[in-house]
């Protein structure tokens, strides 16, 4: 019969791509099942035995005895989603067969779903790099070592640096960059292993080495080259060079005959001649195998399902009838989604010692969270700072926006305090891998403490009370700047637009002083947790009395500042008033009512400031912004309640010297705080001494006449949400607008926010990891969680300059998920509105407690009266 040709003709069928949306690289194996649970009981079988010694990527050995027969089966039944290539090594004496390894390279593994999977694939990543086959730049390859060396043995450390590279090879010309690799590995302090393993993938995937196996070949001309095949098709290489790429939809047919490999095209990809391009291989044996590589990545890169077997012919057949047998990437992708909830936890190994690895406990102490919080918190509290330090500052140089004058008075101010936090944040995050022993240096004392780097820091802090002093100058001259010179309003809004720039800028200015209350609050935690005779006690009882000390002093500034920087804010989202930034003005409370016109009930969105009642509408334009309908001053003003009157749940009037006006609220709670906030402003306003100075500039022209009649003849104007034609123009020069701004969020939610309510959500800021899950998802995506300004904002990593999105929490309820939820793990919260549903889960019971407490307080925003009650269960108000 002569040789056996084979052909596979590519079906030209949709697929989708690893990485483009969905993950896929995971085993065939049952979930938590493990080689030697395949093998049965005890990883043998009975009878005439052969022992086996199988050697995985990661170097550890395990030894199997089974029957010769068994060999075959073995070797099938584990050929798994990362396999046939040169992975495990089967040991028979002195004799190794490689078995598993990672076959198919996705484009972008770094979205892997599993971190276990994540973490074989860097293991790959470094047996490549280790035998040249993932060749690259000195500096790539410094890089790729660094964060291996990360993920190996924890943090830097100059000692353990240098043992570990001493007695583990990672790179063949590691001695010579030995010192690169150390310096590179200093930068990544707290990166934890999975952190490593992603960024490894990161930087893999972007070589033009990665992923590719070479099968020598010759061209119709004899030329030398090598072929390879990867998710896009086949490759042509000449040494390490890539020539040629032909893609999977270009390939009508590819077959083999003999040593020869054939790869027929479509006639338009070369025209009518020359469609069949043909390379000559070492054998062909040689030539079947690679003709099966490329038919198993066609079928599991390309295919939707597994194809299926010919059927046998009878007789003769000529050709092979060689088939993919796996699941394809579409059919991994489902398997994925649907067995998400069913994964088995991965448990990272951690090198404690050079010659020993040791599985890492993590710490169950509550100290070591709490710890763990100044940590996260300062991680956030440095990137708020590059905000201003990086990011603003980038910008006003490239427009030369902003004189030299405020540019010293701003950076000379915050720059020293940046400059500080960094040190400072290196220090923490050493003693917390220390605490939960992600290095070896933990040997040399005890690090289970937290009180004197606190100690030390916060006494150096108090150095810079004078820069933190002069941030209300820096604010206001800031905000006369932006009025005065049109180029730096320009930049200011521009920027305020970037995504880096997540809240309103002049907000950053503010963080160096409310950082002091964040690190009474969390010291106040730590000295409760600990007994007076804790070896940590005293330190964190005087780092405590030093940062209340500072903190006292600046409280009146921070108060100052605070309402300052509302008041600006307002000012760019309000069109038809001036000078609302006006000396001695008080920001009180902002929120949604319900207004009484000739239309009947209408929105409104109402500010109360010390002096005077605005109510304004929603444009509908681009800038997102609030006209101004109406002014009332506090002086005189009376608040009724009016249910019974009008036949109005949640109904109040409030009567003023211009006019008399009906509003509604959306619940009984909402009602309280605002008459109760009202009838104190209106107080405060009779008891001043200088009222004439607080009303508003006489240039505002009020949007409608005094009412000729009495105090209590009730104003029904005619007003509707497309009232804008008077004010379009001034509408349409504004650009600025910011949607997930609080005034936006009551707009939306039927609420309204307190200045105390801010102040609050000030001191309960938070930042961490947490997994998130959707109402109708199986699996749990990790992200690193902000909570500040009644926003949570979600991250990829702790490292990344911008939030991917956001979740105003108002009116959100809180609570531990129900029986309904069909969740069965710790530490999880359900956030709801309506029928947005979301839950999180927390890494420990105090962790869960404090992103319980925060959400609650900026969820249910019951604000200064929650200082008034006694403190227990919230009541969540879902509107």
């Amino acid at each position: 019969m002569g040789e056996i040709e084979g052909s596979y003709r590519a079906i030209q069928t949709p697929g989708t791509r690893l990485g483009a949306q969905f993950n896929a690289g995971i085993s065939t194996l049952e979930p938590g099942q493990s080689l030697s649970d395949a093998l049965g009981p005890g990883g043998r079988s009975p009878g005439r035995g052969l022992q086996l010694r199988v050697q995985g990527l990661d170097d550890s050995q395990e030894f199997y005895n089974l029957e010769v027969s068994c060999l075959i089966d073995l070797l099938i039944d584990v050929a798994v989603m990362l396999v046939l290539d040169d992975s495990l090594l089967i040991f028979r004496g002195e004799v190794g067969y490689r078995l598993l390894s990672v076959k198919f390279f996705p484009p972008d593994p770094g979205q892997l779903q599993e971190e276990y999977t994540r973490y074989l694939f860097s293991l790959q990543m470094k047996r490549d790099l280790l035998e040249g086959k993932l060749s690259c730049t000195e500096n790539t390859a410094s890089l790729l070592a660094s964060h291996l060396l990360q993920s190996e043995i924890g943090d830097y450390d100059d000692v353990a640096d240098r043992d570990f590279l001493k007695l583990n090879k990672l790179l063949p010309n590691q001695e010579r960059i030995q010192e690169r690799i150390m310096e590179l590995h200093h930068r990544h302090l707290g990166q934890t292993p999975a952190d490593s393993d992603f960024q490894v993938l990161e930087i893999a995937r972007k070589l033009e080495m990665y992923g590719v196996r070479f099968h020598p070949a010759a061209d119709r001309e004899g030329t030398k080259i090598n072929l390879a095949v990867a998710h896009i098709g086949l490759q042509v290489f000449q040494g390490n060079t890539k020539i040629n790429t032909f893609n999977w939809s270009k390939i009508r047919k590819l077959s083999f005959k003999r040593k020869r490999f054939l790869i027929k095209l479509y006639p338009e990809v070369h025209g009518p001649h020359q469609d069949t391009l043909e390379f000559q291989m070492v054998s062909r044996d040689q030539c079947k195998i690679f003709w099966k590589n490329c038919v198993e990545h066609h079928s599991f890169f390309r295919l939707l399902d597994q194809p299926q077997p010919k059927s046998k012919a009878i007789l003769f057949s000529r050709g092979s009838s060689f088939r993919y047998s796996g699941r394809t990437q579409k059919q991994l992708v489902e398997y994925v989604k649907d067995s998400g909830a069913r994964r088995t936890p991965y448990q990272r190994c951690v090198c404690l010692c050079l010659s020993v690895s040791l599985t890492s406990r993590y710490p169950t102490d509550k100290a070591y969270f709490i710890a763990k919080e100044i940590l996260t918190t300062e991680r956030t509290y440095l990137k708020d700072l590059e905000v201003i330090t990086v990011w603003f500052r980038s910008a006003v140089i490239k427009e030369n926006a902003m004189p030299e004058g405020l540019m010293a008075l701003l950076f000379s101010n915050i720059d020293p305090i940046y400059e500080f936090h960094r040190g400072f944040l290196k220090e923490i995050d050493q003693r917390l891998a220390l605490w939960s022993g992600r290095s070896n240096a933990h040997v040399k004392g005890d690090y289970q403490r937290i009180g004197d780097v606190m100690l030390r820091n916060m006494c150096a802090l108090k150095e810079f009370t004078s820069y933190l002093q002069k941030h209300d100058e820096v604010l206001t001259e800031l905000e006369k700047a932006t009025k005065r010179l049109k180029k730096l309003e320009t930049v200011y809004k521009e920027f305020e637009l970037q995504k880096v720039c997540y809240l309103p800028l002049n907000t950053f200015l503010l963080k160096p002083i409310q950082r002091l209350m964040h690190y009474k609050l969390i010291l106040e935690r730590l000295c409760k947790h600990y007994s007076p005779d804790h070896p940590d006690h005293n330190n964190c009882r005087e780092a405590l009395k030093e940062v209340a000390e500072m903190a006292t002093q600046l409280q009146s500034s921070l108060i100052r500042l605070e309402n300052f920087q509302k008041l600006s804010e307002l000012q760019r989202d309000l069109i038809g008033i001036e000078n609302l930034t006006a000396p001695g003005r008080e920001f009180i409370r902002e929120g949604c009512l319900y207004k009484l016109t000739k239309k009947g009930l209408q929105q409104r969105m109402f500010f109360l400031f010390s002096d005077q009642l605005l109510y304004t509408s929603k444009g509908v334009t681009a800038t997102n912004q609030f006209k101004v309908h109406g002014q009332l001053p506090l002086h005189g003003m009376i608040v009724e309640e009016s249910e019974n009157e009008w036949s109005v749940p949640h109904c109040f009037t409030i009567y003023s010297a211009q006019r008399t006006i009906v509003v509604a609220a959306s619940s009984k709670v909402e009602m309280g705080k605002w008459i109760e906030d009202l009838n104190m402003a209106i107080e405060m306003a009779k008891k001043s001494q200088e009222k004439s100075d607080l009303f508003l500039d006489p240039g505002l022209s009020n949007p409608s006449p005094p009412s000729s009649g009495s105090s209590d003849e009730v104003s029904l104007e005619q007003e509707s949400e497309d009232d804008m034609s008077s004010s379009r123009n001034s509408l349409d020069k504004q650009t600025h607008h910011r949607a997930n701004s609080t005034m936006h969020v009551c707009w939306h939610r039927n609420t309204s926010v307190s200045m105390s309510d801010h102040s609050l959500a000030v001191e309960n800021q938070l930042s961490g990891y947490l997994l998130r899950k959707f109402k109708n998802s199986n699996g749990w995506q990790k992200l690193w969680v902000v909570f500040t300004n009644f926003c949570l904002f979600f991250y990829k990593t702790h490292q990344d300059d911008f939030p991917l999105a956001s979740l105003p929490l108002l009116g959100y309820t809180v609570s531990s998920p129900g029986e309904s939820d069909s969740i069965h793990k710790e530490y999880v919260f359900k956030l709801q509105f309506k029928s947005h549903v979301y839950f999180f889960r927390a890494e420990s019971e105090y962790t869960f407690e404090r992103w319980m407490e925060v959400i609650k307080s900026a969820a249910s925003a019951t604000g200064r009266m929650s200082l008034l009650i006694p403190k227990g269960p919230l009541q969540m108000n879902g509107n």
